[in-house]
């Protein structure tokens, strides 16, 4: 689609899911953005968002305003803070100076967000070649970040696809997989991509669940992290995922959650899966004493399993070494988010059924892995 055919100001959407119609988004008159399913889906589909959008053939209209009035499913699909600085820069740069509504915004990622839902109309706002030198790469990252000019703007808007976090990153395919890399934002230390990578690499130790991951090499700095992205299946078609703040309709950028409504998420969701229960325990333990602060509802993912038509906890992502402005954790632990220790942690694992000796042996295990490997670092 070429610019001159992008007409911004739009007030319908349709969402789909492998081609098929799910249903339509529509703004309504306070700025809220409706949603109902299509015939076709309530008959043999499936609820996208279980809690908010259940398969039921009715109006649904967000009740708070966390997302610029789209439910958290559907916000899922934008990019946060570096997309929408890389939109915002590009628009510029064609001449689009129109003010844009939610559902353009949802029209310009069309089939390129992460999981499985796309948009029609989908506006194809650039078409460029991909670039594959990573410096290069994080450079005009950095260019665009301290200025409003960078030399292959419409490249990295068209590598960021809708990924989301603060932190400059791009989605390619290279060595036969679909990877995410992400660049030292400004605010960055220099080796901020292999501290990520051992914190990966800790993480498995820890007997967390994630994808693979990568030190890309640089001339410049300690490497580039790389991880490999979870929303397609082996055949490279796209699984349908859902955030925790999406599913809780919970506002992400403040603290809003405890581990106690993690767990009991993870639980109902999955119908009990004792594999996730327990992998969710230790990811709880893990960002207490590896001193990730900013574990917020945005960061913990389920997939949906159409074969077998149950959620499942994704692989974790975003395991590194961060503080908040506030100096707690994002999401506090059995109440605690400034000092959290082996009496929150408990409490969570037990209160969500799993048994004492179990949560004492994995929270132990996992804080000695993390001080020993990771002690460079803390």
């Amino acid at each position: 689609m070429s610019r001159s055919n992008i007409k911004l100001g739009l007030k319908s959407l349709c969402v789909k899911y492998e081609n098929r119609v799910v249903g339509t988004l529509a703004l309504d008159k306070n700025k809220k953005v409706a949603f109902s399913y299509d015939e076709g889906w309530l008959a043999d589909g499936f609820s996208i968002s279980p809690f908010s959008l259940p398969l039921e053939e009715k109006v649904f209209i967000p009740e708070q305003y966390h997302y610029d009035g789209l439910f958290g499913i559907f916000a899922d699909s934008l990019p946060d803070a570096w997309g929408r600085l890389l939109l915002s820069r590009v628009l510029k740069e064609h001449h689009i100076e129109q003010e844009i509504t939610v559902l353009d915004r949802l029209a310009l990622v069309g089939k390129n967000g992460m999981g499985a839902l796309t948009y029609e109309p989908d506006y194809e706002l650039v078409t460029t070649e991909s670039i594959n030198d990573l410096d290069y790469l994080s450079e005009q990252c950095r260019q665009v970040l301290q200025t409003a000019y960078a030399e292959d703007l419409d490249a990295l808007y068209e590598m960021a696809g809708s990924s989301g976090g603060a932190r400059p990153k791009i989605l390619t395919h290279l060595e036969e997989k679909d990877w995410m890399i992400k660049f030292p934002a400004h605010v960055d230390r220099n080796d901020i991509g292999k501290l990520e990578y051992d914190y990966s690499l800790c993480a498995k130790k820890c007997g967390i669940d994630m994808t693979e991951t990568k030190l890309f090499p640089s001339k410049e700095c300690k490497g580039y992290f790389g991880t490999v992205l979870f929303d397609r299946d082996e055949k490279k078609n796209r699984i349908h995922m859902a955030t925790a703040a999406a599913l809780l309709e919970a506002d992400f950028n403040v603290p809003c959650m405890d581990y106690h409504t993690l767990m009991k998420l993870t639980r109902i969701l999955t119908g009990e899966k004792k594999q996730d229960i327990e992998n969710m325990f230790r990811r709880m333990c893990f960002n207490v004493f590896s001193h990730n602060r900013d574990d917020h509802a945005k960061n913990f993912t389920f997939l949906y399993h159409k074969e077998t038509d149950r959620w499942g906890l994704s692989p974790a992502y975003d395991l590194t070494y961060s503080n908040t402005y506030f100096g707690e954790h994002t999401t506090s632990i059995d109440g605690n988010g400034a000092n959290p220790g082996e009496k929150e942690l408990m409490n969570v694992g037990i209160k969500a059924g799993m048994k004492q000796k179990e949560c004492s042996e994995i929270l132990h295990f996992i804080k000695s892995t993390v001080a020993h490997d990771l002690r460079e670092y803390l």
